[in-house]
């Protein structure tokens, strides 16, 4: 087969020119700059004119519930979502039931994806206090990292004692793989709950949650990741980073680029000033902290210190997210609504377009060694994404495609649509129309070893 994308803006690899994708079977094979139109016959043409074509993003952090807590969601539902936001890869969190700390589990998700992922993924293996032994038996190629929640969160995976964590941090560096780590301090997290619950009950108003799951919590345990991760030379991603002080962790030159940062989707969009509108709908962990720490986050994605943008997309019923700090579940759906969110800044100034792309395609894949994917290049894989502006929509039940049902983006109007994901050359999402008879590939790793 052979597919023809023609005339829009194509962004990749930090230039914005006019001009066409020729992609044959699953790759594509020809990048032609300006207006010229490409000879040959071609099974499937589409204009593009007045269009942004993408490479697809890859988000390195979702928790799609598969296996076990499927009334969530599953991975057909949220990979479906995923299409409708433009994005063709993901990693995927081991805090599922049975949780991704066995070979046995992680076997299970990759045999589960194969029959129902719309798009292409990979799992993560998930870190325990007595499972580092396994780490070996790892086909390195086959998996993005290994996830260690060095702070108490969904599904209850933390890993507290200092001995399981040295073990950890060395048998990565040794395998050369990135351990990517929740950090929160949970003595620090466990104390302001017993306080807060002191002033204002058992279950303290939402509002509350960024102090109890606060700063300080953070920056404690981030700096204990950073530390064994230079102990060992480990390569470490820090995880959703929501403070203004976790940023100057990254950059050091005796850390010759080991150590990096993930910013998220919440943390970039809400301040803790949405607590008084979006109540729990916005309740994460670690927390939507300050305006300040906001603010610091976005200007951290154009210098250079964040180095990669996911979502945590994390969906529960919406039954589970009503109450405050105690009895709200934390977590929400934003994976169809990231590139757009992401495109709104970039209308705000707040970066370019190319440099989103590099945050939310290019970087992952390089940080990760992605197989073939994450750019737009002869002979990779033909991943796209292709988006509009000026075309307003308005985000209700109906829209939404995340087995869940709801979004904290519920009622906002976005002027970005995403008009047509194209997954290994399929046309996954053509103008609103999907097919859901097509299914991803399981991601491949190069150049650990």
């Amino acid at each position: 087969m052979r597919k023809l994308i023609q005339g829009g803006t194509i962004v990749n690899e930090g230039r914005s020119f006019i001009g066409s994708l020729v992609i044959e079977d699953d790759c594509v094979i020809e990048i032609i700059e300006g207006n010229e139109v490409p000879r040959g016959m071609f099974d499937e043409i589409v204009n593009a004119t007045g269009c942004f074509v993408l490479p697809g993003v890859i988000d390195d952090h979702v928790h799609f519930r598969e296996p076990g807590l499927t009334e969530k969601a599953d991975i057909e539902s949220e990979s479906r979502a995923a299409a409708y936001g433009g994005v063709t890869s993901y990693f995927e969190m081991p805090n599922t039931n049975p949780q991704t700390t066995t070979l046995e589990a992680l076997q299970d998700k990759w045999d589960r994806a194969s029959r129902t992922s719309h798009v292409n993924y990979s799992f993560f293996i998930g870190a325990t206090n007595a499972n580092s032994k396994l780490f070996p038996q790892l086909d390195i190629h086959t998996i993005p990292g290994i996830k260690l929640f060095m702070g108490a969160s969904t599904g209850n995976m933390l890993v507290d004692r200092r001995e399981a964590l040295e073990e950890t941090f060395r048998t990565a560096a040794a395998l050369n793989l990135p351990v990517m780590t929740h950090c929160e301090d949970s003595g620090i997290i466990n104390e302001n709950i017993r306080v807060a619950k002191e002033h204002f009950g058992d279950d303290p108003d939402i509002t509350h949650h960024w102090e109890i799951r606060s700063a300080e919590a953070c920056w404690a345990s981030s700096q204990l990741a950073v530390e064994l991760a230079r102990k060992y030379k480990t390569q470490l991603h820090i995880a959703h980073i929501t403070t203004e002080k976790e940023l100057s962790l990254a950059n050091q030159t005796e850390d010759e680029g080991r150590i990096t940062l993930e910013a998220v989707i919440a943390h970039i969009a809400f301040s803790n000033e949405d607590y008084l509108t979006k109540k729990a709908l916005i309740k994460c962990n670690p927390s939507v902290k300050t305006v300040s720490d906001r603010d610091a986050i976005r200007q951290a994605l154009t210098d250079g210190r964040i180095t990669v943008i996911g979502t945590d997309h994390a969906p529960h019923l919406l039954t589970q997210k009503q109450g405050g700090c105690t009895k709200a579940a934390s977590g929400m759906p934003m994976i169809q609504f990231s590139l757009v969110t992401m495109l709104e800044l970039v209308d705000k100034g707040v970066m370019t377009i190319e440099r989103m792309v590099d945050l939310m395609s290019h970087a992952p894949a390089r940080l990760f060694h992605v197989d073939q994917r994450g750019f737009l290049r002869k002979g990779y894989k033909a991943d796209i994404t292709i988006v509009s502006p000026n075309q307003p929509w308005t985000v209700d039940e109906d829209c939404i495609q995340s087995k869940c049902k709801w979004s904290p983006m519920m009622g906002h109007t976005y002027q970005w649509r995403v008009l047509h994901t194209f997954c290994n050359g399929q046309h996954l999402l053509n103008n609103g129309k999907f097919d859901d008879t097509l299914r991803g590939e399981k991601i491949t790793f190069r150049n650990k070893d």
